[in-house]
């Protein structure tokens, strides 16, 4: 299956997700999200698709880029939060943050609304065993 992403969704995206793991190699950001290792990982395999439109290819794939999807939205909503308290809500880095986090956040709804497709599918392929189906592909 495709995500179909636009530019705003991909440039949201490849920042802040590139924000997640400087902060977590030690350069400090105030309101990021401290996530953990496995976490980190996934952005980081995350970024080099963060191209274009990129394939889905199994449940277990969707998995993966929907938690680094949902680990990115955390932090540039931490991130968000604490420039309004820190600013104001008009601040140019509060802003900045709501319209990343909004376009991060749509990306994040048409996972969910993928997952729970695919979700479906494999129930409906393996007779309710999801755990079986995880790796079956999912064609373009």
């Amino acid at each position: 299956m495709i995500l179909h992403c636009n530019f705003e969704e991909l440039r949201a995206l490849a920042s802040a997700g590139e924000a997640v793991v400087a902060a977590a190699e030690g350069e400090s950001q105030s309101g990021a999200v401290q996530a953990p290792a496995e976490g980190i990982a996934r952005v980081e395999m995350l970024l080099p698709r963060l191209t274009g439109d990129f394939s889905i290819e199994t449940l277990q794939d969707q998995r993966r880029v929907r938690a680094a999807v949902g680990l990115i939205c955390d932090d540039l909503r931490g991130r968000m939060d604490q420039s309004i308290i820190e600013h104001n809500p008009a601040h140019e880095e509060a802003v900045t943050l709501y319209f990343d986090y909004g376009h991060s956040r749509s990306v994040l709804h048409r996972l969910d609304v993928m997952g729970s497709e695919m979700e479906a599918i494999v129930d409906l392929i393996t007779g309710g065993h999801p755990e079986i189906g995880e790796s079956i592909p999912f064609p373009d």
